[in-house]
C-alpha cells in the first residue's frame, strides 16, 4: 500500500497541532483540504485516524503510527531547509584551498581553524602546489583558491588575484646562533655556516640562487634539502644551519621561540602573495566567505610584519 507523503505530513501536524485549523495554518494549505485527507485516509484503511468527539484532535493507535511516519518526513524537509540556509550563507559547504608548502603550512592552516572555529559546517580540503600546478588545477576546477606568490603585476591569462603581502625573505637560523647574536655582519659570515635548500621548484630556490650570486659565493654547503616546514625548523633548530624564509613565515612562528630572524640583509623577490582564482568561475558562499575572512587576516599579518622589520637592525 502506497501513502502519499503530503498527507502523512498532514495528520502528523493535526497530531502535533491538535486541531485542523492549525495545521492547516503551520503548513501554508487550507483548512478543508486537511480534513479531506482525513476522511481519504480513514477511507482507505477503513478505520479512523482520530477519536471522535474528543477535542483536541486526539490520535488512534492508527492515527499515531501514521502521524510519527509523517513527523519523520517533516522533520527530514526542515533539516533539509535548513541545511539549504546554512549553504546559501556560507556556514556549510566545502572550500578546496591550495598553496605554497611553506605559507599554507606556517600561516594559511592557522587562518583556516580561526574560520572553522566559527564556521564548523565547512570543510576544507588542502593540498600543496607551486604556481604552475595550482594554476593547472583552478583551469580543471579541483581547486577553489590557490595561495601563491605571483611575480608580474597581473595574473595569467583567465586568472583573478587579489594581492594579500609583500613577499620578504630572511636568513633564519635557531634562537641562540652565533650570527643572531653578532652585533656587526658581513655578507661573508653566512657563507661559513651549512645551508638548508628549499623545496625543489619553490620560489624560494630561485631565491636563495639569486642571494648566493649577490654574496660573490660559488656554492653554499648544502647539508639538507626537499623537507617540509617543520622539517626544516626542526633541522636548523637543532644546528648551525642557516634557511632561506618568507619574513611572514617566521614572525607566524615567533612564539615558539625556536627560529630567529639572521639581520643580514639580503635581495628581495618582487613577488606578492595573493589569493589566486579562476576568472568567471561560479564561487560558492562558503568560498566566498574564505576569501574575505583571508583576506580580513592577512591585512592584519602584513601591518604586523612590516612593524616587526621596522624593529630589526639589518646589516
Amino acid at each position: 500500500m502506497k501513502f502519499d507523503e503530503r498527507q502523512l505530513v498532514q495528520i502528523a501536524a493535526i497530531v502535533k497541532h491538535g486541531s485542523a485549523t492549525e495545521a492547516a495554518k503551520a503548513l501554508g494549505v487550507s483548512q478543508p483540504s486537511i480534513s479531506r485527507t482525513v476522511a481519504q485516509l480513514e477511507q482507505r484503511l477503513g478505520e479512523p485516524l482520530f477519536v471522535k468527539g474528543r477535542r483536541p484532535l486526539t490520535p488512534t493507535p492508527l492515527g499515531e503510527i501514521v502521524a510519527q511516519h509523517g513527523l519523520s518526513i517533516l522533520t527530514a524537509s526542515r533539516k533539509v531547509s535548513d541545511a539549504v540556509t546554512s549553504y546559501r550563507q556560507g556556514n556549510a559547504g566545502v572550500v578546496r584551498l591550495g598553496g605554497v608548502p611553506f605559507f599554507l603550512d606556517a600561516i594559511i592552516s592557522r587562518t583556516i581553524a580561526t574560520y572553522n572555529s566559527r564556521h564548523p559546517d565547512v570543510r576544507v580540503d588542502q593540498s600543496y602546489g607551486n604556481l604552475s600546478e595550482l594554476t593547472g588545477q583552478l583551469e580543471a576546477d579541483f581547486l577553489d583558491l590557490a595561495i601563491t606568490p605571483l611575480g608580474q603585476s597581473t595574473p595569467p591569462e583567465g586568472f583573478e588575484f587579489v594581492p594579500l603581502l609583500r613577499a620578504r625573505n630572511v636568513i633564519a637560523a635557531r634562537k641562540h646562533h652565533p650570527l643572531v647574536q653578532k652585533s656587526v655582519l658581513s655578507a661573508s659570515d653566512v657563507t661559513k655556516y651549512p645551508w638548508v635548500a628549499p623545496l625543489p621548484g619553490s620560489p624560494l630556490l630561485l631565491d636563495l640562487h639569486w642571494i648566493l650570486l649577490t654574496l660573490g659565493s660559488n656554492e653554499l654547503a648544502i647539508r639538507y634539502s626537499g623537507g617540509s616546514l617543520m622539517s626544516v625548523v626542526n633541522y636548523i633548530s637543532e644546528t648551525d644551519a642557516l634557511a632561506i624564509l618568507p619574513h611572514s613565515v617566521v614572525f607566524a612562528m615567533r612564539h615558539e621561540n625556536r627560529v630567529a630572524v639572521v639581520p643580514l640583509d639580503v635581495p628581495q623577490p618582487k613577488r606578492v602573495i595573493g589569493i589566486l582564482t579562476a576568472a568567471g568561475a561560479p564561487m560558492a558562499p562558503a568560498v566566498k566567505r574564505m576569501a574575505y575572512h583571508i583576506q580580513v587576516e592577512f591585512a592584519s599579518l602584513a601591518e604586523a610584519v612590516e612593524r616587526h622589520e621596522r624593529t630589526i637592525v639589518w646589516g
